[in-house]
């Protein structure tokens, strides 16, 4: 079973409107945004990744999830899987500890367990936001809007990409992989003056489909509009299969909404990024475009986790 059919299968337990059925990435209740997320020994982050990072992107990647619904971080849950003589897990805590001063969380409890000595390191955490005047689900796009990503893309998967050929790689790509800043404020402008919205985190190409999907529409992409870092282009140049690789990569945290053009007067934190990158249009599916070409879309449009 991949990812999407594990949701299927679960969804049928999801009765709760809180749920959303399952097709967003938080639930709403009662005035709370929650999220859960879980990262995974050499599945997120790498074996060689310092512990204090890795503490900090278990914190960011569900503020980044909160982002997206417009919430204000408040309260998370810890699940800590300890391995070995508990050093790893001590520098893990200083980096989760820094994370949740900065994005403003206070952790309320959770749950800890021993792992054997070989076994791959999973770590979770739930976080609770109060939700603001509007919680945009993904759901909710209409056709002829413009797609607006916040953000850049492809800075994190050119991190990863840099340490995978030298693990003593650094620079901002690799900050980027390791240690992502989600866009908490920009998230909560932006909620109350979008149909649709959510966190880019498993590819711009793959969260545009699933926000298609879930619209009932059609996502048509220019890949000519992606917003890139200079970082990412002093690493890896331009054209068209640098702009697949940012697309699909991964690990971005930016956001993706569906609005007018009156998005653009909203005022968002300095040097936040906001470019139109597409429309959602009449159909099923997705279509790409470079520089007023037309693309074959690629099989793979980003990270899903497949079983073995």
């Amino acid at each position: 079973m991949n990812e999407r059919d594990v949701i299927d299968r679960v969804r049928r337990m999801a009765g709760n409107p809180a749920a959303r059925n399952l097709d967003d990435d938080a639930a709403l209740l009662d005035g709370w945004v929650i999220t859960h997320d879980t990262i995974a020994e050499g599945v997120h982050y790498l074996p060689d990744d310092p512990p204090e990072t890795v503490g900090w992107k278990l914190a960011a990647v569900n503020a980044s999830d909160l982002a997206g619904k417009g919430a204000a971080p408040h309260a998370a849950l810890l699940s800590l899987a300890m391995r070995g003589n508990g050093q790893w897990e001590a520098a893990f805590l200083d980096g989760l500890e820094q994370a949740l001063v900065e994005f403003d969380m206070t952790l309320i409890g959770g749950d800890t367990i021993a792992l054997p000595h070989d076994a791959p390191r999973v770590l979770g955490l739930t976080a609770l936001g109060r939700a603001g005047p509007a919680t945009p689900a993904r759901g909710g796009g209409k056709s002829g809007e413009t797609l607006w990503l916040v953000g850049t893309v492809g800075d994190a998967a050119a991190g990863l990409a840099l340490l995978m050929d030298d693990t003593n790689s650094s620079g901002p790509l690799v900050e980027a992989y390791r240690r992502p800043r989600p866009l908490v404020s920009a998230g909560r402008a932006l909620a109350p003056n979008v149909n649709a919205m959510m966190d880019v985190s498993d590819g711009v190409l793959l969260d545009a489909q699933r926000m298609a999907r879930a619209s009932g529409l059609k996502a048509e992409i220019d890949l000519s509009a992606l917003p890139l870092s200079d970082a990412f282009h002093e690493a890896r140049g331009d054209g068209l299969n640098t702009r697949l690789f940012a697309a699909t990569g991964g690990d971005d945290y930016a956001l993706l909404a569906s609005g007018g053009e009156e998005l653009l007067g909203i005022p968002l934190p300095g040097g936040t990024r906001l470019a139109a990158i597409g429309r959602l249009v009449e159909g099923k599916g997705l279509s790409l475009s470079y520089q007023g070409a037309e693309v074959p879309v690629p099989e793979r449009l980003g990270y899903e986790h497949r079983g073995t």
